[in-house]
């Protein structure tokens, strides 16, 4: 398995594309304007502690204020208030928490107006950045997340990530831990953790503890609201979350972001530094390059064609989001309808557990599969979609198939869905749109598949402009088909089609039902 990191850069925004083995997984875009990232931390001010709600409005700058709610606050939330009454005065300037005298812990089951109060001064993060018309959502905990390990200040607890299952490995990481961990600071250690020596461990901590430093001297000066500590720049923080072995290559087109991932690396895993490559051509865009703009062509719009025939449908609502399967029509060895529905159902749950991802869908997910009345079926197919699920970094929770074949999904969302426009103006209507022209090729493509395989003599009848992209070239599209098919097919401009109009005939001038 090969991971592939490919960044394009432009006047307005970074995009990120992480492919597996060729195909995209992951979509990514920083744009310039975004000031709140998850992980950003702000020096802010209580607006209105609301006793209802049993949480805080906050004053982030965002055009909404930001949402504390009362569990979002952190046992230690007293000792954090005092930590910052004391920076802000100039009173403090050890920021190491050594000495610092710890709070009573807040009750778990308290009331936001028993704690804080308007205009006070509070340290927040970002856990959920704004979507749709809501503001940020932020807590009060804070984390600063390393390679290997994140640092909680004003904790004491050492946690082992539970992904790590072997306890012999967890005992060894806790007990690293413990032997470098500064007081006045938890830490959570990471899964990447897993077989680091106590020397990478102790880098990182030392990484972290510099940036938070780096941020309380922010904090005499810092006005209210600003963000006195951000995120690292999107490509480290992906290369930070996702980064491992198995990655083959990471390609940049932006010199200073090359320069930037290069250093980067470096720190984090300096025998991969080498896999940084500047990609510099005038006559091919990166995203053109490694197919990449075909594939989001092809992969965000409401219909989601997959192998065999088969597809998915993908619809949106307020409260959720359904995805059913479709078996399509075609032809199928399968000698009876479940082995069909099996079939079908597994080429499913790979595409939707990668649909998940590149959308960065969010909320209850409801996947309507085809029936299947074995029950021994279904559970291979659940198992299956939580294997492939098990490299998705949101926290997730699948429930077993119902007998209607129904598959419940909770997944959780930090970002805005990513939602790229796949419809494009309809050339022959003035108000109208059409599907984008590429995805035409891939349907040709797919019923000729079909069609091949019990007709000779095909002709292909399409617009002039499809007819042209299809028969021009070396090697051209037909010339590909014919080294596949060992068959050649006969295409015919037709002036009276639409843009995107297509027929088949035989070749006695039937039309074959695509």
């Amino acid at each position: 398995m090969n991971k592939e990191l490919i960044i394009r850069s432009s006047s307005e925004a970074v995009d990120f594309a992480l492919l597996k083995d060729g195909k995209l997984i992951e979509l990514h875009k920083e744009e310039e304007k975004s000031n709140f990232q998850v992980g950003d931390i702000f020096i802010a001010k209580i607006r209105k502690p609301v006793a209802g709600l049993n949480a805080a409005f906050v004053n982030v700058g965002f055009e909404k204020d930001a949402f504390l709610h009362y569990h979002d606050l952190g046992p230690n939330l007293a000792s954090q208030l005092k930590f910052i009454k004391l920076v802000s005065a100039g009173k403090l300037k050890d920021f190491s928490l050594k000495t610092f005298q710890f709070e009573k812990e807040i009750d778990k089951d308290g009331i936001i107006t028993d704690i804080l109060s308007a205009n006070q001064s509070v340290l927040v993060q970002v856990v959920k950045e704004p979507i749709s018309t809501k503001g940020p959502r932020i807590s009060a905990e804070l984390s600063l997340a390393g390679r290997f390990i994140v640092l909680v200040p004003f904790s004491d607890r050492v946690s082992i990530s539970q992904k790590i299952e072997d306890k012999k490995e967890k005992d060894r990481l806790k007990k690293l831990v413990l032997s470098i961990k500064p007081k006045g600071f938890g830490v959570i250690v990471r899964t990447v953790a897993e077989g680091k020596n106590v020397a990478e461990l102790e880098k990182d901590l030392q990484n972290l503890l510099a940036r938070w430093n780096a941020m309380c001297k922010k904090l005499p000066t810092a006005h209210h609201p600003s963000k006195v500590l951000g995120e690292l720049n999107r490509a480290s923080s992906i290369l930070r979350d996702v980064f491992n072995d198995t990655f083959s290559g990471i390609q940049i087109d932006d010199e200073e972001l090359y320069h930037q991932t290069k250093e980067y690396l470096q720190e984090i895993a300096p025998s991969k530094q080498s896999i940084v490559k500047f990609y510099q051509s005038n006559d091919t865009p990166i995203f053109e390059k490694y197919n990449i703009e075909r594939q989001i062509k092809t992969s965000f719009g409401r219909t989601v064609s997959m192998s065999k025939g088969a597809y998915l449908i993908i619809e949106h609502t307020e409260a959720l989001h359904v995805i059913d399967v479709n078996s399509g029509n075609r032809s199928n060895k399968a000698t009876n309808q479940e082995d069909t529905a099996m079939e079908v159902n597994m080429i499913a749950a790979a595409e939707i557990a990668r649909q998940l991802r590149l959308r960065d869908m969010g909320g209850i997910i409801v996947v309507d599969f085809i029936d299947m009345s074995n029950p021994e079926n279904r559970k291979v197919l659940f198992d299956f979609l939580r294997e492939e699920m098990s490299d998705d970094k949101a926290k997730h929770k699948i429930l077993p198939p119902s007998k209607f074949g129904l598959v419940q999904i909770t997944r959780q969302r930090v970002r805005p869905e990513v939602n790229i426009k796949t419809r494009e103006e309809d050339p022959n209507n003035e108000h109208g749109e059409i599907e984008a022209p590429i995805l035409i090729i891939d349907k040709i493509t797919s019923d000729l598949d079909r069609i091949l395989k019990t007709h000779k003599g095909v002709v292909l009848n399409v617009h002039p402009f499809v007819a042209a992209y299809l028969s021009k070239g070396f090697p051209s599209l037909r010339s590909k088909w014919f080294f596949e098919h060992k068959k050649w097919v006969k295409i015919i401009p037709r002036d009276a089609y639409t843009y995107l109009e297509y027929h088949f005939y035989d070749k006695k001038g039937n039309v074959i039902k695509e």
